[in-house]
């Protein structure tokens, strides 16, 4: 508890408290800036979407891991966790130069949405990967053929048996994905262009905000974002307690 406190719980109630050094009157206000909520909806927005496809398609990869053996099945595993080692800042530089004005493919999303998208979906893509490989391994097989011998088809034997199984662990995944994306600087901050009310996002606009020496703005902001991740992260948590629970019933 001593370790998870100075680690942790000291910084988060130093940013609580120093949000609160204007009053609740100026936090409300230096939150609800027209360009703090602009900020704000884009992140949110975007972290959702890239949640999602990372539901689907982090689903999508671990399966093959997990039921395919094919060749180089080793580097692609090793791969997924580059994210998580490579520091953002060059993950935001080198997707800038993959497609960005002059890139190899010619194809020009810099200081768009779609890039940021594209950022937040490199970064969080592990997550749902690694949430949903461990319960995939530990699945029974055996529950699949016979329902397959029954006469289900391959469909129904996943929206059946296999989903139910997979959703907390996707939900989990996403959960962390959501989290990491609203809170996200360094891959974004290069390929967004930081444009007010277009493309700046919240971890941008709180940068931009300490260096304006506008901390209470700044520290409004951030304690929004951590109580949204908070409250995703707590209803996830308990969705999934509730769901091992009712299972085993």
């Amino acid at each position: 508890m001593g370790y998870l406190s100075i680690v942790v719980l000291l910084p988060l109630a130093a940013l609580v408290w120093a949000s609160r050094a204007g009053g609740l009157d100026e936090l409300w206000r230096q939150a609800t800036q027209p360009e703090a909520v602009a900020a704000l909806k884009l992140t949110l927005g975007l972290a959702a979407a890239c949640a999602l496809v990372n539901a689907v398609f982090g689903t999508a990869i671990a399966w093959v891991l997990v039921r395919d053996r094919f060749p180089g099945r080793g580097l692609v595993d090793a791969v997924i966790d580059l994210p998580f080692a490579l520091p953002t800042i060059v993950a935001g530089l080198t997707l800038l130069a993959l497609y960005g004005p002059g890139g190899p493919f010619g194809i020009d999303v810099a200081f768009t949405r779609i890039g940021i998208l594209f950022a937040l979906l490199f970064v969080t893509l592990p997550f749902v990967v690694r949430a949903v490989q461990p319960v995939l391994l530990e699945l029974d097989e055996e529950m699949e053929q016979a329902a397959a011998s029954l006469g289900a088809g391959p469909f129904s034997v996943f929206r059946r048996i296999v989903f139910p199984n997979l959703l907390p662990a996707i939900l989990s995944g996403v959960a962390l994905a959501f989290a990491r994306a609203i809170g996200e600087f360094g891959a974004v901050v290069l390929i967004s262009g930081n444009l007010p009310f277009k493309t700046e996002v919240s971890s941008v606009y709180i940068f931009q905000q300490v260096e304006s020496d506008n901390t209470t703005g700044a520290a409004a902001v951030s304690v929004l974002l951590l109580l949204i991740s908070l409250a995703v992260l707590l209803g996830i948590g308990a969705f999934r307690r509730w769901r091992t629970r009712h299972d085993h019933v």
